[in-house]
């Protein structure tokens, strides 16, 4: 069975287009950086200040394109940093979740919701979940193998479109507890 990329999630902002231009002005644009592996999917150059009731974060990147509403990803250690309480959740599902603050050059934004802790999870089109024997939304074990800190992470989602690149996503504190630095490949065990 082919093996499966293990990308390290850093800390980053999802954004509607109203939401950028009350942080970074009207005349402002969402520019490409870098390409993400997933298609379509950039770092782009603007970084905002994600503020939270003990401590901010400064210069974290936004990730485009837009999308329908705000999202901030982070780590359980930034949580901790910045002083919030995220829930452990799928991209997108925001509800319910933390509330923060974020800072812009122009314009500050507070969400009622929407500070996370995204749930590890692999991308998939149709015709590799076909190959691996999965489905949208099955939970799996991947085995990473690393120099000295080899780890099966359990409760991977599995995330199906047409539109996705087979890619794992763990955030900061995973990739740190298995060494994940690199170009690093995990094996799914179903």
């Amino acid at each position: 069975m082919k093996e499966i990329l293990v990308e390290t999630s850093a800390r980053h902002i999802h954004l509607n287009e109203e939401q950028f231009k009350i942080l970074c002005g009207e005349d402002a644009k969402l520019e490409v950086r870098a390409p993400l592996s997933q298609p379509g999917q950039f770092v782009s150059t603007t970084r905002l200040e994600i503020v939270g009731p003990k401590r901010s974060i400064p210069n974290v990147s936004i990730l485009g394109p837009f999308r329908s509403k705000a999202q901030v990803e982070v780590s359980m250690t930034d949580a901790r940093t910045l002083g919030v309480t995220p829930v452990i959740r799928e991209s997108g599902d925001t509800a319910g979740s933390a509330p923060i603050r974020l800072v812009g050059p122009k314009g500050t934004l507070d969400l009622d919701e929407g500070c996370i802790v995204a749930k590890r999870h692999i991308h998939m089109t149709p015709a590799d979940a076909e190959e691996f024997g999965v489905k949208n939304g099955d939970n799996v074990q991947l085995s990473v193998k690393t120099n000295g800190r080899s780890l099966i992470f359990d409760d991977v989602v599995v995330r199906v479109s047409d539109k996705f690149a087979l890619a794992c996503h763990i955030d900061t504190d995973e990739s740190n507890a298995a060494s994940a630095s690199g170009v690093v490949y995990g094996q799914l065990i179903k």
